[in-house]
């Protein structure tokens, strides 16, 4: 057999990093046994679909790298899903229903009243053809529900083992609302079939969904694919991360973050695995590590720190070579010597702009009172030619001649040189500035 998964977002808004974390495991698979992944736009909401959003999930997979090998749109495939609901009610196993939203509220409230399970009681399954027409007559539009076996299902997880399902503890899911729409299910299950999924992986809230789906691939006639469910992502304290997604985009963390993809990607694989947390530099390390064995049963716990940490790693371990379209990008290209003077204090690619206007641009010296004259010393005792022993034998004089030393030796020049407390080694800061702007920064 060869695998072929899918992932399957609706473009009704950006992918964020749950989203991804669920298309990086289905290709990560796919790739490690060399199978196919499909990218499948779930376009059905034609109201909150948007051209602008599915362009956004494009974008936002090639940047990250999660090539896909086929891709279809689910918009293109309604005479397929009219086909199927067609044939689910010719064997009477999707059925009209006419209760109101309000009615149905009603319904399950009195049931947890009275301590049942608010599960849909088939009342519409008694109506008989002559109750239909007045109910339709009086302007009710029916939604069409999936008549449920009632039965145990069981299937063997590839990531939480076997599960169980009674489905007789379940509603009987709306397939298509009274607008004639479809809501997931059954388009889902649709393709899934036609298009010959081999895995279903995704989130462990769609575990009781799955039980309703493997009996509509029955009910179609098709075996359903194995399937896997992998934990949800938490915060970093543990609470929920649903409520913060939507500020965790991949455009988010690209364009204003400055987050590396391999970050993200490193990050997402690893969190909720056996395997440390560490970064990776390509998909191919990623994917040579990976096995559904490793995923853990508890949530994965997501930390921005955490990310911004791998991001800063790769960045230090980043040759010239690899970021200078980026630096030009962000003009902030200063070439090769101050690239690897600046790299290893870098959180993030866009910390390299501030240091090249430290550099190459202008600034205000931060300068005390009590440092003008140290200061002015420092500026005549710099030789006319900056080398790179140039700082050492600055400081040493310094030292020598006005007793100071540690932080107050230092970190006057620091500030006055660069305006920052902190960053790179001022020995190769010193060689990057030149002996003008230097002795300029120093005198003011």
């Amino acid at each position: 057999m060869t695998v072929k998964v899918r992932f399957a977002p609706s473009p009704t808004g950006k992918l964020h990093v749950g989203n991804i974390r669920t298309a990086l495991l289905n290709w990560l698979f796919a790739r490690a046994e060399q199978g196919s992944f499909l990218l499948r736009i779930d376009d059905t909401d034609l109201e909150r679909s948007t051209a602008a959003f599915e362009a956004g999930i494009f974008a936002d997979m090639q940047w990250l790298g999660l090539d896909h090998d086929e891709t279809m749109k689910q918009s293109a495939r309604f005479a397929a899903y009219d086909e199927a609901t067609q044939k689910l009610k010719s064997m009477s196993l999707l059925y009209p229903c006419y209760e109101s939203p309000e009615e149905l509220d009603r319904q399950r409230k009195l049931q947890r009243a009275q301590g049942k399970p608010p599960v849909y009681n088939r009342a519409s399954l008694n109506l008989d053809e002559k109750e239909k027409s007045k109910l339709e007559a009086e302007g009710r539009k029916p939604h069409w529900r999936f008549k449920l076996s009632g039965k145990v299902i069981v299937w063997n997880d590839v990531i939480r083992g076997e599960q169980k399902i009674d489905t007789g503890s379940l509603s009987d899911p709306i397939l298509v609302r009274a607008d004639g729409s479809y809501l997931y299910t059954l388009p889902s299950v649709v393709d899934d079939i036609d298009l010959s999924i081999t895995h279903i992986i995704r989130g462990e809230d769609h575990v009781t969904n799955s039980a309703t789906q493997i009996e509509i691939f029955k009910a179609l006639g098709s075996e359903p694919p194995a399937m896997g469910h992998h934990p949800l992502l938490i915060g970093a304290d543990g609470g929920k991360l649903s409520k913060r997604l939507g500020t965790l985009s991949v455009a988010g963390l690209r364009d204003e973050e400055q987050i590396d993809a391999m970050a993200i990607l490193s990050l997402l694989a690893k969190i909720g695995t056996s395997d440390p947390v560490e970064a990776r530099r390509t998909l191919d390390d990623l994917v040579a590590e990976f096995s559904f064995a490793k995923i853990a049963r508890a949530p994965a716990r997501f930390d921005p720190a955490e990310l911004k940490a791998l991001n800063a790693k790769l960045l230090h371990e980043t040759p010239y070579r690899d970021v200078r379209e980026k630096l030009a990008e962000l003009s902030a290209d200063g070439g090769e010597d101050f690239w690897l003077a600046i790299r290893d204090n870098l959180g993030s690619l866009a910390d390299a702009a501030l240091w090249y206007n430290i550099i190459f641009g202008t600034i205000d010296p931060v300068i005390a009172e009590d440092d003008v004259d140290f200061l002015a010393l420092a500026s005549r005792l710099l030789p006319e030619e900056i080398t790179d022993n140039s700082w050492s034998e600055l400081t040493s004089s310094l030292k020598a001649q006005t007793g100071r030393k540690g932080k107050s030796l230092f970190m006057p020049l620091r500030l006055a040189l660069t305006g920052q407390k902190h960053g790179p080694d001022m020995g190769v800061i010193l060689p990057l500035l030149g002996a003008d702007k230097a002795k300029a920064r120093l005198n003011i």
